[in-house]
């Protein structure tokens, strides 16, 4: 009789996940399932998608010259700077911290490129390289005061923004600006250069083909482990859907200029740091000392040094950010860096999908917010209004991403709890 109970007992639980297996399989049920994360505050990208959607129908609506291809393009172009700057906000927000010199980092680089480039005859390729070294510095130099000296890093941070500040405009003198050489092979990939329409289409069908690739894999570890998995239907479907959309994206941006090869370094370094934080031992203690730093310590992970990796990446794809932004305008300023850079940077990041609570955020969270801020930005020039509504749509819309997300965080409790 004992037995036969512990035969029944052990028979349920493989009944039941073939249950889930076969559950999962059925649109409806994908449906349901979806609806069911979406209930207990796993938002992903969701919120993030609908208000990119939201404002394309608005700005097409009030000037059709919004999504012309070539309006599109440049909209990347500008999008990559930037860009580039606030993935290396998700890192640093990812560890629960902050990092508010981003932008001054990002202005002294671009100093930095003008003055050994131009001003010392130094090779770029050496001058680039010096740049992100010394952004990378920058990110120790924080790592060391938080880590040794329990300094806070936004008190540390915002000493840098005016440091840095300063350094830079010392380094740029008088002058206050220094031209790049116009035709040089940097000007020109932060200006002109785009793929070849082939090009583009090939990567976009590679990029299907790694989510299906990484689909499979993960059902397949989780099958091994006896866990509910997707099919290999579901899984085909996915790809599918992915290659149609990207390859439409990819048409629709040939008919104007092309993809700008800057927004695809910028794309690939997405990639690569999603990698890093989803398939890593590193990027799961990033997630683990931003959750909760004291039981990260207590489960073995070198705390100290994954803060050390978030502030120095921070600060080198900051510097990274300021070497593009000089490309892109021909010129290392004054005026780059200031203004709305840092606004730009962490609110990208945050509108698209970063926990300020850390623990939470992903590296396409980078590439969401700041095609939602760029819209925006250039949405609001083309319709010839003031900047002064920039800043007041962009705060509001970072008010709504951070309110969504104290909301999702409580469901996420609440559930818990439950």
């Amino acid at each position: 009789m004992t037995g036969d109970t512990q035969r029944v007992s052990t028979a349920r639980p493989l009944d039941r996940s073939d249950e889930r297996v076969k559950h999962t399989d059925t649109l409806g049920n994908m449906f349901s399932a979806f609806v069911d994360r979406v209930r207990s505050g796993d938002l992903g990208s969701l919120p993030v998608v609908v208000g990119l959607i939201v404002i394309c129908t608005a700005f097409e609506s009030l000037n059709p010259v919004f999504l012309a291809p070539n309006n599109l393009v440049n909209l990347l172009f500008d999008c990559s700077t930037v860009g580039v700057i606030s993935l290396g906000i998700v890192c640093i927000l990812m560890v629960g911290e902050i990092d508010l010199s981003v932008g001054s980092v990002s202005g002294f680089s671009s100093a930095l490129i003008g003055v050994l480039w131009v001003g010392q005859d130094w090779p770029v390729a050496v001058a680039i390289v010096t740049a992100l070294v010394l952004g990378a510095a920058i990110g120790a130099l924080y790592a060391f005061l938080f880590n040794r000296l329990g300094m806070p890093s936004f008190v540390s941070t915002l000493a840098g923004l005016l440091a840095w500040l300063g350094l830079q405009l010392y380094l740029l003198g008088s002058s206050g600006s220094i031209n790049l050489p116009y035709g040089s092979p940097l000007v020109n990939f932060g200006q002109m250069l785009v793929m070849p329409p082939i090009v583009s289409y090939v990567l976009a069908a590679a990029a299907s083909l790694v989510v299906f690739v990484t689909g499979y894999r993960t059902a397949a570890r989780r099958r091994q482990a006896g866990l509910s998995a997707s099919s290999s239907g579901r899984m085909v479907l996915k790809a599918l859907l992915v290659t149609i959309v990207l390859e439409f994206i990819v048409y629709y941006l040939n008919l104007g200029r092309g993809v700008p090869w800057m927004f695809g370094l910028f794309v690939g370094l997405c990639v690569v740091m999603n990698y890093a934080l989803t398939r890593t031992k590193w990027g799961r203690s990033m997630s683990a000392v931003g959750g909760n730093r004291e039981a990260a310590r207590r489960a073995g992970i070198n705390v100290r040094r994954v803060y050390s990796t978030a502030f120095m990446l921070c600060s080198t794809l900051a510097a990274a950010g300021g070497i593009l932004a000089a490309a892109r305008l021909a010129s290392s300023s004054q005026q780059a860096g200031t203004g709305d850079v840092n606004l730009n940077a962490i609110a990208a990041a945050v509108i698209g999908g970063t926990s300020l609570f850390g623990g939470r955020g992903s590296a396409y969270s980078a590439l969401l917010g700041i095609i939602v801020i760029q819209s925006i930005a250039s949405g609001l020039t083309l319709l010839d209004l003031s900047s002064s509504l920039r800043y007041m749509i962009t705060g509001a819309v970072l008010a709504i991403a951070v309110i969504v997300d104290s909301l999702a965080r409580r469901s996420r409790l609440s559930h818990g709890r439950a």
